[in-house]
């Protein structure tokens, strides 16, 4: 039949039953790709459900307030794709009057939507044919040709793009792109990857030069940098403080306990100095520190969360810092790494 065909055939078997698939909804989904970028789909599912039944059109996500769709959002990562999917919604009400943009070149407007986005909404919602290129449809293209151009790379994606777009079987663009990123996560895996069960084995370069495991070759990884974070949970009585974090930082928008960033690991009795000179606190007990790390893509966070008893109530509130009740916390947007700690170290306790 050839690959395109065989690939259909393939996926009309055993493609996964998944909302954003059941519909032609441009909004649905967009809301599904954009959740599911650097996200796994049994992580993202119920992350796109919570969001379809807050925000059951666009409309309703553009008039939203950031603190309810980050929270939402809370323990996805990336926060950047939550505040463009809020722009993205804002600008389809105001620019496109309500009108969710029905081309891939229009899409392509849209804040936080790039190439792959647009291609898979186009495809998806319109049956444009345009081939979505992301890391599974590299992976597979680029074992079935033994292509060795690294990936990501804007080099990579023009010759995946091409190789995608040859193979696309006339007025199928739609499940045609869904076979093939399909064929990425469920059988050309980046590990114990089932050749056996894969319907275009035969073609396979790679698999015939024993190359599979080797394929796709991953441009240079950027350093990850470590940084060390202390957060200050100060406790009065059944109130804390906490702070929004700024327009300049990862996790922009959250909110966290107030933070004192070091270049090495904090001591508790620098700790103590700093708490005496930035707070002027004159009476205050230590209780427990929790180590965490937090890993992100260029990133190592070593942190520490700070228990510190106080004698009195935090006098002078700099940087944004506020008073709410312990019972507020969980209404916050807040990173992961506090919402873990705030439930598995402070209140199963």
């Amino acid at each position: 039949m050839g690959i395109g065909l065989d690939l259909l055939h393939w996926y009309s078997i055993h493609k996964r039953d998944l909302p954003w698939r059941n519909t032609r909804d441009p909004y649905a989904i967009w809301l599904s790709e954009i959740i599911l970028q650097q996200t796994r789909v049994e992580q993202g599912l119920p992350y796109f459900n919570r969001f379809i039944e807050a925000f059951p059109t666009v409309q309703d996500l553009a008039s939203a307030s950031e603190d309810k769709v980050l929270k939402l959002w809370q323990g996805l990562g990336y926060y950047s794709r939550a505040r463009n999917l809020q722009k993205a919604a804002k600008y389809i009400v105001k620019q496109c009057e309500g009108v969710f943009p029905s081309n891939y070149a229009e899409l392509l407007n849209l804040p936080g939507v790039g190439p792959y986005t647009a291609a898979a909404i186009a495809s998806f919602a319109y049956n444009e044919a345009v081939a979505v290129v992301d890391g599974n449809v590299y992976r597979f293209l680029s074992r079935l040709y033994a292509i060795g151009t690294p990936i990501p790379s804007s080099a990579a994606h023009n010759e995946f793009k091409a190789i995608a777009e040859q193979l696309m079987p006339q007025g199928k663009a739609d499940e045609f792109n869904q076979a093939m990123m399909e064929m990425g996560a469920l059988i050309c895996t980046p590990k114990q990857m089932q050749c056996d069960a894969c319907p275009v084995n035969h073609y396979c370069l790679a698999l015939k030069q024993n190359r599979v495991a080797e394929l796709p070759v991953k441009a240079t990884k950027t350093k990850v940098k470590t940084i060390y974070l202390n957060f200050l949970h100060f406790r009065y009585q059944d109130r804390l403080y906490i702070q929004k974090r700024d327009s300049s930082s990862i996790w922009k928008g959250l909110y966290q306990f107030p933070l004192y960033e070091s270049s090495e690991e904090l001591t508790t009795s620098s700790l103590k100095k700093q708490l005496i000179e930035r707070y002027h606190l004159a009476k205050f007990t230590i209780t427990e520190t929790v180590a965490m790390q937090h890993l992100l893509s260029h990133r190592k966070i070593e942190a520490k969360i700070w228990q510190i008893e106080l004698a009195a109530p935090l006098g002078d509130l700099k940087n944004d810092i506020f008073e709410i009740g312990e019972a507020e916390w969980e209404t916050y947007p807040v990173p992961r790494l506090l919402d873990n700690y705030w439930r598995e170290f402070y209140v199963s306790k």
